[in-house]
């Protein structure tokens, strides 16, 4: 956590993982379920960091409005597969076919990360890329995931584990922005809202 950081601080998400790595870091912060619905953004043509950041800033600006003296941070995950944007998993086949792709080849996790204050205009948006390189899958242990329901709400049909993960053989770049916020990039970010202001 940047040194001397005092701001109230909002995270726009209802994600578990990413308050755990809030918390963790040692941050003193309120969750807020963002107003927005993400199956309404269309990716079109923007490249998978822009959409991710997209979908960050949308996340940060429908909270920073009801919430107008805070320090909002708004996070998306995704995952860049040779261009393709693979989101979260629509049900079980879904889950089923995403597995399959991604651990047949290299890809790459996306987020998108967003800080806004609604009371003078601040929008710092940024993105972090990791590479991941996976673990060939036998038939059973992707049968074994899809069964498990680990898949649920995870882009990718997949999540990482702080002490990495059976079916990952490395990753290059920031674990926590695997796990869906990567925390050396926001102390980066909240350290520069904190000198410029």
């Amino acid at each position: 956590m940047p040194e001397n950081f005092k701001a109230p601080l909002i995270l726009a998400s209802a994600s578990p993982r990413r308050r755990e790595l809030l918390a963790g870091a040692g941050y003193e912060f309120t969750a807020v379920f963002p107003d927005i619905d993400e199956s309404s953004f269309s990716a079109g043509s923007a490249e998978p960091a822009q959409y991710a950041e997209r979908l960050a800033l949308a996340k940060a600006k429908s909270t920073a409005r009801k919430y107008p003296d805070s320090l909002i941070i708004g996070a998306d995950t995704i995952v860049d597969f040779q261009g393709r944007i693979i989101g979260k998993p629509a049900d079980a086949e879904d889950a089923r076919q995403i597995v399959q792709l991604l651990f047949s080849e290299p890809h790459k996790v996306v987020t998108g990360l967003a800080i806004c204050r609604f009371r003078d205009g601040l929008e710092i948006v940024a993105h972090e890329i990791t590479m991941i390189y996976p673990k060939q899958l036998t038939q059973r242990q992707i049968d074994e995931h899809i069964e498990s329901g680990r898949w649920i709400d995870k882009s990718g049909a997949y999540a990482i584990k702080e002490n990495g993960d059976e079916f990952i053989e490395r990753i290059e770049g920031s674990l926590t922005n695997v796990m869906g916020m990567p925390m050396e990039l926001l102390g980066r970010l909240l350290d520069d809202v904190i000198h410029d202001k």
